[in-house]
């Protein structure tokens, strides 16, 4: 304290940043030195739950969690790899794809599904757990290992402590003398969950090598996820409260359909007359004296619509979604404006998942499936323990992003392919598949199409060659030159292109 007295009265005088100093401006401004650990520590817990809490019962808050988890994961990261031998590649993709319903220890979704349920925890919790769990061959698995989701409330942010020689456990993470994960201490039941006869506080030292901790640090040495909700918790719970405050004023307003007055009566404790029911074109007479008003309806007022746009903007600002994705509200906003808002959405998108998802998740879990199929025998890899690395080599394809104008962005890839600034495994793994894979398809549908004499191409397109004809290599294409030839070659020679003839 005496430290910080002295450092602000030296600012004061010396002057220097404005973001520093402790006028009238700045007064009530005060930021706190703390460690993200330790704010994390003190508060993720009570965050995190309020997020959920969010979640559950706003609907920007769920259609946000929803678009992020779509736009990261949508159909799946698919692995592509890079075997060079293409019998042992497919047989490997083939046998990945059949695990893929198997993952889920739960038995609720496949791996791809595992992979949209992390990315909603990171987005609210901040963080999210994966377990390794290796099965007995009796279990009848094509690959004998599981993957066990574990919510971040599983790991006491409470616990730390230091053990005995050189290691410690901070935030239920154990981590050895140089700073490496060794261990996590996971509750063995949900703290929150009454439905578990499980031991309360219970819990179970699980090796570092057989969990897969997903987050997206946003400080140096940042230990636990925060909650992307952090930032806008507050605005999203004010305004939701405003909401339905407008909403009871007007309830309370269209409850009263008008006001009778009449005259005092001559004795003041007399019973006042029963309320006076109105129906459509009904005639209604009065007493001398009594006089009808009709209540002026309060209306929200030309504020009203500003003041959430406003606000909304600065939630979707705060969580990192569009304002669009946000709220489902597509007229705000022009098509170049939207467009502006969508490519910087989808660069936020794909920095995370190729930094956080692929690097934490598909190579942790692609790395363990092949090693376990190696030495389980479900598929044979020559040279696997000498040559590992070569094997493990893979490319994770995100799922394509949906053009905002087909016809445009198809020209403008074409364009870009012909004039050699990208290849077509290039194009093709931008839209989330395997060029091989698409290859092979394409050649196998043209044999089909030479077999039964069709042809769905369109005239000079680049998968016909120059001119408009077929494509070399095609069966089809090269029966046709061949008739024309034939038909040339009847009358002896070829013919000249006759002159036109005069009227």
């Amino acid at each position: 304290m005496v430290l910080d007295a002295f450092r602000a009265r030296l600012g004061s005088i010396i002057g220097g940043f404005d973001a520093a100093q402790s006028h009238r401006r700045m007064r009530g401004f005060r930021a706190t030195r703390a460690h993200v650990n330790t704010l994390i520590a003190a508060s993720g817990e009570t965050i995190t739950a309020r997020a959920r809490w969010l979640v559950r019962n706003n609907g920007y808050a769920a259609n946000a969690v929803d678009a992020f988890a779509n736009h990261v994961v949508g159909d799946g990261i698919k692995p592509s790899s890079k075997i060079a031998d293409p019998g042992k590649k497919e047989e490997l993709q083939k046998l990945w794809l059949a695990w893929t319903d198997e993952a889920d220890a739960e038995g609720l979704t496949d791996f791809f599904g595992l992979q949209r349920r992390a990315a909603r925890e990171v987005f609210l919790a901040g963080e999210v757990f994966l377990r390794i769990r290796t099965r007995r061959p009796e279990d009848g698995l094509t690959v004998p290992m599981q993957l066990q989701m574990l919510p971040s409330e599983m790991l006491p942010q409470d616990m730390t402590r230091v053990l005995p020689g050189s290691g410690s456990i901070r935030q239920g993470i154990e981590f050895d003398g140089i700073g490496r994960r060794v261990a996590y201490h996971f509750l063995r039941r949900h703290p929150g969950d009454m439905t578990d006869p499980g031991l309360v506080g219970e819990t179970v030292r699980v090796p570092a090598s057989e969990v897969i901790h997903i987050l997206d640090p946003v400080e140096a040495g940042q230990l636990r996820g925060v909650s992307r909700f952090a930032a806008a918790v507050v605005k999203l719970f004010t305004l939701d409260l405003y909401d339905d405050a407008e909403l009871e004023r007007k309830k309370t307003a269209a409850m009263f359909a008008m006001f009778i007055t009449s005259p005092a009566p001559e004795t003041a404790l007399d019973p006042a007359e029963d309320d006076l029911e109105v129906e459509p074109g009904q005639v209604v007479r009065l007493d001398p004296g009594e006089d009808v008003t009709t209540p002026s309806t309060p209306d929200s007022g030309s504020t009203y619509e500003p003041f959430q746009y406003r606000t909304l903007l600065q939630i979707g600002a705060a969580l990192g979604v569009p304002y669009g994705y946000l709220t489902g509200d597509t007229a705000k906003g022009n098509f170049s404006n939207t467009r502006i808002a969508l490519v910087d959405f989808r660069r936020r998108i794909s920095a995370i998942q190729h930094s956080v998802m692929v690097y934490q998740l598909c190579r942790a879990v692609w790395t363990r499936w092949m090693d376990i199929a190696v030495f389980a025998g479900a598929i044979d890899l020559p040279g696997y323990a000498t040559d590992r690395r070569q094997y493990l080599a893979c490319d994770w394809l995100p799922t394509k992003w949906d053009w905002i104008d087909p016809a445009k962005d198809a020209a403008a890839e074409i364009l870009q392919i012909e004039a050699g600034l990208k290849s077509r495994t290039q194009a093709i793994a931008e839209r989330g598949y395997d060029a091989e894979q698409v290859d092979r398809e394409i050649a196998a549908e043209r044999k089909r199409e030479a077999e039964l004499g069709l042809d769905f191409r369109r005239p000079g397109s680049p998968a016909q060659a120059a001119g408009g004809g077929a494509a070399p290599g095609d069966a089809e294409g090269q029966r046709q030159e061949q008739q024309d030839s034939d038909d040339q070659d009847d009358d002896g020679e070829n013919r000249a292109p006759r002159p036109a003839e005069e009227g």
